[in-house]
């Protein structure tokens, strides 16, 4: 990875405090992994920057590097890797993801967030 490509991946991740790199976008998902973690941000009313990563060959691969992480979607809450579908979709369902926004002074529905857990119930 390039330290151009390190540098755009860095200064999406600073300028905002949610930051979700996805295939598509977040009113347009391209897969249904991406379209599982944008659908629960959407649900909970998590104000977040999508970055489609079909868009850029170099941030498509280049976010793999950067996180050491193999798999899209990834998530990112103030500047922290939190992980892929998998990982949101149980962090969701704990209750995890929750405690992390609060931590983290992330706003969202927490209503939204219990109304999840009790459907997966």
């Amino acid at each position: 990875m390039t330290t151009d490509v390190k540098n755009r991946i860095q200064d999406l991740i600073d300028a905002h405090d949610v930051v979700l790199f996805m295939k598509g976008t977040k009113e347009m998902p391209q897969c249904g992994f991406s379209s599982r973690v944008a659908g629960v941000l959407n649900y909970m009313g998590v104000e977040y920057s999508d970055v489609n990563v079909l868009a850029d060959q170099d941030v498509r691969q280049g976010i793999k590097d950067f996180s050491d992480w193999p798999t899209i979607p990834q998530l990112y809450v103030k500047g922290e890797f939190v992980g892929g579908c998998d990982i949101i979709t149980e962090m969701t369902l704990s209750g995890e993801l929750d405690q992390l926004f609060d931590q983290k002074g992330v706003g969202y529905d927490k209503d939204a967030a219990d109304k999840i857990r009790e459907a997966n119930a």
